[in-house]
């Protein structure tokens, strides 16, 4: 067939970020097929009632055609009345059993959609954290809302229908191979027409459709990371390249968009012309086997209409079946994650003490591109470090790597001489917690966004009690021991002085927040992550920028009292603010991926160097 030539477009080309991987062919089928496992009854049990549907349909064709034979042959009796009976039964048959197809379809497709929802959520929550992060914003947006869209409209009627559909078509065929074998053979002839048409659509359609999911995903990717550096485009004025990268990314996405729906242009009407065959067909072949006598006029009508009754689910199949070529790159672009391996780590990597040590470190976010450079430092249990410098010197990179979200290329971080790398996920976040710029408030109440960061061990009978008390290290103790969890949650809450707004909320710690409830401003979100830290009680702490939503004396006031609970922890923070270096034990300043000085504040300043000259530019 004549066609036009895809858009030139490399799908690895338009995110800046590594994407998630797309589930190969046969992670998908076996995801599919688990599906179909866990939802086997409800599957029989709607193919059962169609299987009634279609045969209750099938009787008037063979009712009329019984009709017509009857007519045509004057000594045949004829009993229109039972006739007339027979046919109206068969049509309530239908109606009660087709409104049970489409019931039990939209409940089987509701299931299913939200065992999808559910299993890429917490397949996805349980990724390692740099795949995460390595993913970006936009892929991981349009993959959980584009994609579970497609996906809802694929799993509420594309798959309901689908099968529904072919259960239709093979008791019609088998209804008509019955009633008339002849004009079962001339539905074949149109068969060479839908089956090149098909195979032609069907070669470049899934390709196109993934294509164009790919594109979509840029064009969110680009938008969500010039939204979210939008001071920074700002300030490097940086507006014109962003806005020439956005409308690259919509050419190519709407270019692929062109492309797929002139594949559907081509395919639509190759589905018409079949139509047309199949009863032309069967006309014609029944007309010259009835003129020869053959097959009585009877049989050729209610093969006719048997054989025009195939149009439906014949268009039904091939319309649901498009549809699914969308939905399965959707369901392969979720199911993706299944192809990650998480990982597991050792679980004989237990740190021996609190003591963090990054030893000749070098790290890059991609191949042969470091960002960090032979980083070596020790940071001793219980102190306070700030790392300062310019920007995209490294100091978040160094702080990830601090806090176990990523690995080293070369050189080894410990914790307790344990290697970051090699620990199970869950054993580092109960050493090391990490709190960056980034906060999120969940939809419920304030309760419940705090109780996130409470290890099950601490929830218990004591959570309706009161009183809270200070533990040996200086943080909120657990339930039993300070007066319950209530107190535990308020103690937190004072921590990071968000006490006094959340006491002034109608409901207090059971106001609805979020998303429908009561709105918080960035600065109170930021107060919740905080407290979230407090209640989580790690040993060692990595603050990136975590008060930096709050006005410069707000800031302070809260590190100040956050000095106080987290005393004798580990802190690490990367400071923006020099004050908060000024407060530290221990500064390193990064410059060009290196530490460049590691001293205090006084000795830092007195040398003269890079942190005197940030402390100085800050200060005046």
């Amino acid at each position: 067939m004549i066609g036009v030539a895809p858009p030139a477009y490399d799908p690895a080309a338009p995110t800046t970020a590594s994407t998630l991987p797309v589930g190969a062919p046969a992670t998908v089928r076996a995801y599919v097929a688990e599906l179909f496992r866990r939802h086997r009854r409800a599957f029989l049990l709607l193919v059962a009632v169609n299987t009634v549907a279609v045969l209750a349909s099938m009787a008037g064709p063979w009712l009329l055609g019984d009709l017509v034979e009857r007519v045509s042959d004057r000594s045949a009796p004829w009993h229109p009345g039972l006739t007339v009976t027979l046919f109206l039964l068969a049509l309530l048959v239908q109606a009660v059993f087709v409104r049970q197809v489409r019931l039990r379809g939209a409940m089987l497709g509701e299931r299913m959609l939200a065992d999808l929802r559910e299993d890429f959520l917490v397949r996805s929550v349980g990724l390692p954290p740099g795949v995460l992060e390595r993913a970006g914003t936009g892929d991981l947006l349009s993959r959980i809302t584009t994609d579970i869209d497609r996906l809802g409209n694929a799993m509420r009627e594309a798959v309901p229908q689908l099968a529904i559909g072919v259960v239709w078509a093979v008791l019609l065929l088998g209804g008509l191979v019955v009633t008339a074998p002849p004009l079962a053979a001339a539905v074949l002839l149109a068969l060479p027409v839908l089956v090149a048409g098909c195979r032609w659509y069907f070669r470049r359609a899934p390709s196109a459709y993934r294509a164009e999911a790919a594109g979509y995903a840029s064009v969110a990717a680009a938008l969500a990371e010039t939204v979210d550096a939008g001071r920074t485009v700002e300030a490097h004025r940086l507006g014109d390249r962003r806005r020439a990268l956005s409308d690259r990314r919509i050419r190519e996405w709407t270019a692929w968009e062109r492309y797929t729906l002139w594949l559907r242009s081509v395919l639509f009407p190759v589905i018409n012309v079949t139509h047309v065959t199949v009863l032309g067909s069967v006309l014609m072949v029944g007309g010259v086997f009835v003129l020869h006598g053959w097959i009585g006029v009877g049989r050729m009508t209610t093969g006719a209409l048997i054989a025009q009754m195939l149009v439906d689910p014949v268009g039904l199949i091939l319309r649901w079946y498009d549809e699914l070529q969308v939905a399965q790159v959707s369901l392969a672009r979720l199911v993706g994650v299944r192809d990650i391996e998480p990982d597991a780590g050792d679980a004989s990597a237990e740190p021996g003490g609190r003591d963090v040590h990054a030893d000749t470190v070098h790290f890059g976010y991609r191949e042969g591109v470091d960002v960090l450079r032979e980083v070596s430092l020790r940071v001793p249990p219980g102190t306070r470090m700030a790392l300062v410098g310019p920007s995209g010197a490294g100091k978040s990179t160094l702080g990830r790597l601090l806090a176990g979200i990523y690995a080293p290329r070369a050189g080894r971080i410990t914790l307790g001489g344990a290697e970051l790398s090699r620990m199970p996920a869950e054993v580092v976040r109960s050493h090391v917690a990490l709190v960056n710029q980034e906060h999120h408030v969940f939809v419920g109440s304030l309760r419940d966004n705090l109780l996130l960061a409470l290890p099950p061990a601490r929830l218990g009978p004591s959570t309706e009690s009161h009183g809270a008390a200070a533990d040996g290290d200086g943080g909120v103790g657990t339930g039993s021991a300070a007066g319950g969890v209530e107190a535990e949650l308020w103690a937190a809450l004072a921590a990071v002085d968000a006490d006094g707004w959340a006491r002034a909320l109608p409901e207090g710690l059971d106001t609805e927040v979020g998303s429908g409830g009561t709105a918080l401003t960035p600065a109170q979100a930021q107060q919740i992550a905080l407290a979230r830290l407090v209640l989580a009680d790690p040993h060692t702490l990595v603050l990136d920028e975590a008060t930096s939503l709050l006005d410069p004396r707000a800031a302070r006031h809260l590190e100040r009292s956050l000095a106080r609970v987290l005393d004798g922890r580990t802190v690490v923070a990367i400071a923006h603010r020099l004050h908060t270096a000024h407060d530290a034990d221990v500064i390193a300043v990064v410059e060009n991926g290196r530490i460049s000085e590691l001293g205090g504040h006084d000795e830092l300043v007195t040398a003269g160097g890079p942190y005197a000259a940030l402390w100085r530019s800050w200060h005046g």
